[in-house]
């Protein structure tokens, strides 16, 4: 049994929860957001809660507890947006926006250009790059993709990091 399953998820207001045809829509504030799911987990809103249940018992209980984490981050995004944020550190590493493109000097020969989808909002300022959007899969997946450019390596600590995450730095040679 998945116990994140089990639990019952509130709607809050000004949002809108719909499954009609295994395809789950969530619509609030700041936008909306659709999702296909497997036919073996039914999806019931009832009184301002969402409510996941399995058709057969035993049966992808996996499935059961990452839709409900689905559903979850659906509400939560349609509600306050997603935000992740990049340090770039290094000399010469820099990101500016340039219309629908992210275009990065990251110590190659030539500038790295990223088109930024329509749904994501990117913001670049100086040695820091923030992504926001409502889709939390989206989000991550842009951010994770920028950060594979350019990882940050322990001796000196340059390249692209989260802004949470930390560098365990290496000591290097030493004089004789």
């Amino acid at each position: 049994m998945s116990r994140i399953g089990k639990k019952i998820i509130m709607i809050p207001e000004k949002t809108t929860v719909a499954f009609a045809d295994g395809i789950v829509t969530v619509k609030g504030p700041l936008g909306e957001l659709s999702k296909k799911f497997e036919r073996s987990i039914e999806v019931e809103v009832v009184d301002g809660t969402v409510v996941l249940k399995q058709k057969k018992e035993n049966s992808n209980t996996a499935l059961w507890g990452t839709y409900a984490s689905h559903v979850t981050n659906m509400i939560a995004g349609v509600n306050k947006a997603y935000q992740k944020q990049l340090i770039i550190e290094g000399i010469g590493y820099k990101a500016e926006v340039k219309g629908a493109e992210l275009v990065m000097g990251l110590g190659f020969s030539h500038l790295v250009n990223m088109t930024i989808p329509a749904d994501i909002k990117v913001v670049s300022e100086k040695g820091t790059v923030t992504v926001s959007g409502i889709d939390k899969e989206k989000v991550g997946q842009f951010v994770a993709r920028i950060r594979a450019y350019k990882k940050p390596e322990p001796y000196k600590g340059k390249g692209i990091r989260y802004s949470d995450e930390v560098i365990r730095r290496k000591q290097g040679k030493k004089a004789a």
